[in-house]
């Protein structure tokens, strides 16, 4: 009988290659580097919103819009609750700011490392009133109304067609160009005729009728030549209305090709 001998097979243990392992290392330390440098751009203290500078304010209080701001610097960035600057959406401050202050007319924002807002603001200027039904308001260049006054306030009075049954303040009533026309009116009359007019009232697109401070009334058209209307205008007056005349004046009507007053 033959004899065999048995040896046992020999096993190899694999070899895990070296790159698998530097791979596995540097994926571990970015892991760690990133994680760093996500908490300290919006959980650690270094970035953190702890003021809020307003500036070029005047009649709207700082402290309301501090108050504004103060509600949108709390965020949420992956489950963490956080007042990170870099984190802070600084648009919704801003349109928040416009929305709730219509005497404003403008607000810069911007981020001042390492833990401040800063939030510039440019308040509307008046340049007229605008009245509807016994209501006035200031008015800005833009057309927008922003606050309401008496009708003895100091400045050009402007009644125009309703725009809202009921106005309210933010809300643009007349066309930038068209309130620029009536100011043009207003300065034409002064250098060519030498008038002064305290009230203009936009009847329709074709007549714009102005009140001169004398107490009588001027018809514009003004979708015809504003210039020739109004040096008509200084020729009437100059040729055949009087001094004494001008006194029982009740209107001048420009509107057409020739002038009509009574």
């Amino acid at each position: 009988m033959e004899k065999y001998s048995y040896r046992k097979a020999h096993r190899y243990k694999k070899k895990k290659p070296i790159c698998s392992k530097r791979f596995l290392f540097l994926g571990t330390l970015s892991l760690i580097f990133i994680g760093g440098i996500f908490y300290l751009l919006f959980l650690s203290a270094v970035f953190q919103v702890e003021k809020i500078i307003v500036s070029g304010e005047k009649k709207v209080f700082k402290e309301e819009i501090e108050v504004l701001a103060e509600r949108r610097l709390e965020n949420t960035v992956l489950f963490f609750k956080t007042k990170s600057i870099f984190a802070v959406d600084i648009n919704q401050i801003k349109e928040d700011i416009l929305q709730s202050f219509p005497q404003i007319a403008e607000a810069e924002l911007g981020r001042d490392f390492f833990n401040a807002i800063s939030i510039v603001v440019s308040e509307r200027t008046a340049v007229a009133l605008w009245c509807q039904d016994k209501e006035c308001f200031l008015i800005d260049k833009q057309g927008v109304i922003f606050e309401e006054v008496s009708a003895e306030a100091d400045l050009l009075k402007i009644e125009g067609k309703r725009v809202e049954p009921f106005l309210t303040l933010g809300l643009a009533v007349i066309e930038p160009e068209e309130l620029l026309q009536i100011f043009e009116v207003r300065t034409k009359l002064i250098e060519i005729a030498d008038i002064s007019v305290n009230k203009a009232v936009i009847v329709s697109q074709e007549r714009l009728d102005v009140k001169t401070i004398e107490g009588w009334e001027i018809y514009f058209n003004p979708k015809r030549d504003l210039d020739w209307q109004i040096r008509e205008l200084a020729l009437v007056l100059e040729k055949q209305i009087s001094s004494e005349k001008r006194r029982t004046l009740e209107y001048v009507d420009l509107r057409f090709s020739r002038v009509y007053y009574k």
